[in-house]
């Protein structure tokens, strides 16, 4: 490159770079004297797929919690696509529309079919007009095998399927990313294969995700990145691989011990 192409390159505006997806910074949260979340921080790129592991009450869940505004966290900052996440109506709405969650436990509304769930928040939320919601949620039940449960109730409903349908439920606000707080734990185990086939599914297609299970082999298979979370730290994280196999710290060896039959060989 001559000189004057130098000085001229160098003239050229940076090309503008896209925020991560998420990123939780020193994040704190306080239950009462409880700490459940001490200065974790953590950031999530477009596209990538985060699998969090740790023991039952380690913050996982209030993580996500957190992230969605479900929970308000007590210190830190939270950033999702550029908005900061704080007390802020409007930016709680923001983040709520780009933001989609599944639940652990369904949280489908008893009183409304499987097509009325799907639609509900793109109809209040986005103001989407009846047909056009419903042919969009007709689509969508059909992608997770459930379009010949439209007219059911949850109560109807099997665990897997209602899962699926949650996972419908939330894939209809058309979101940037997807929150999974253990998605499989309230399922039983034969189902739990095809819900999380499903959510690889749904990662294959760029989806951002960040998803909390205690289901390992899922993880390896899955996840673009492993963090592993105790007593509200980010203790470390890694490719699979690395993370699973030859752990750094003696804390997430120490838990990957305590869960063999969760990640037998033929997973890996």
């Amino acid at each position: 490159m001559t000189p004057v192409r130098r000085i001229i390159s160098s003239l050229q505006p940076m090309p503008h770079r896209r925020p991560p997806a998420i990123v939780c910074h020193e994040v704190t949260k306080w239950f009462g004297g409880f700490c459940a979340l001490a200065g974790l921080s953590l950031t999530v790129e477009h596209g990538e797929v985060v699998v969090l592991i740790g023991p039952s009450g380690s913050g996982k869940s209030t993580l996500l919690r957190c992230i969605n505004r479900l929970e308000t966290h007590s210190a830190g900052d939270i950033v999702i696509d550029g908005i900061r996440v704080s007390n802020n109506t409007h930016s709680i709405k923001q983040v709520r529309r780009q933001v989609g969650m599944v639940f652990q436990s369904f949280n489908l509304f008893p009183h409304l079919t499987v097509l009325a769930n799907v639609t509900i928040t793109p109809r209040l939320v986005h103001d989407r007009p009846k047909d056009l919601a419903d042919t969009a949620a007709q689509d969508l039940l059909h992608r997770v095998g459930m379009a010949a449960h439209a007219d059911k109730y949850p109560a109807q409903l099997s665990g897997g399927e209602q899962q699926r349908v949650a996972i419908a439920r939330a894939l209809a606000m058309n979101p940037r990313m997807m929150l999974f707080d253990e998605p499989t734990s309230s399922i039983d185990p034969e189902l739990t294969k095809g819900i999380m086939e499903l959510i690889r599914e749904v990662a294959s297609d760029g989806m951002t995700m960040l998803l909390v299970t205690h289901e390992i082999g899922f993880a390896r298979r899955t996840a673009d990145r492993i963090a592993f979370i105790d007593h509200g730290e980010l203790i470390e994280q890694g490719p699979p691989g690395q993370l699973l196999d030859t752990p750094r710290e003696e804390r997430t060896h120490r838990f990957l011990e305590q869960v063999p039959t969760l990640w037998p060989h033929s997973m890996r």
